[in-house]
């Protein structure tokens, strides 16, 4: 397919699917797709003379256990789909790829969306609690002591009850 092939494909995918999108250039998209863990992830799609870049913002820098968490993308890595976790220059992590034009078609859009959509989704909680699990146990006990909700919170409760019990177990 030519780059302007492309370019409408996408945006004939995305009306059809009913995915929010805008255009960011010429031949340049930004996807919104809704997750459960990650509430949305914004997919950048940019349409080159041969192969389409894929890209999205998936967590900020982690405060802790970097080095954990790379190895757990790495390892992720190996049995992903057309995009892979890479980090930039200050540590934030992204989902990045370049898939070929020429064999590129409604499903296969919609598959590369879909990897995208289930990589940042499904590894968001685990991403989180290597990285910043300190920082959810005092934004926890925070709330705990205000009486606020921890709703948003819940997938965490058990580092949250983990800490209590290291507490306890300290005096």
């Amino acid at each position: 397919m030519s780059p302007h092939e492309v370019a409408a494909l996408i945006e004939s995918v995305c009306a059809e699917r009913e995915l929010q999108w805008e255009s960011t250039g010429e031949r340049s998209y930004a996807v919104t797709l809704p997750g459960t863990n990650k509430l949305t992830t914004i997919c950048n799609l940019v349409v080159g003379e041969h192969a389409l870049r894929v890209e999205a913002f998936v967590m900020r820098q982690p405060d802790e256990r970097r080095e954990q968490l790379w190895e757990w993308l790495l390892r992720r890595n190996a049995r992903m789909y057309a995009v892979a976790f890479a980090i930039d220059a200050v540590g934030d992590v992204y989902l990045t790829g370049r898939v070929g034009l020429g064999g590129m078609t409604a499903d296969e859009l919609d598959r590369i969306l879909g990897a995208v959509l289930t990589y940042a989704d499904e590894s968001f909680n685990t991403m989180l609690e290597i990285g910043f699990s300190s920082a959810i146990r005092r934004e926890w006990a925070w709330r705990v002591s205000r009486g606020e909700s921890t709703a948003n919170l819940e997938a965490f409760r058990h580092l949250a009850e983990k800490g209590s019990a290291q507490r306890e177990a300290d005096y």
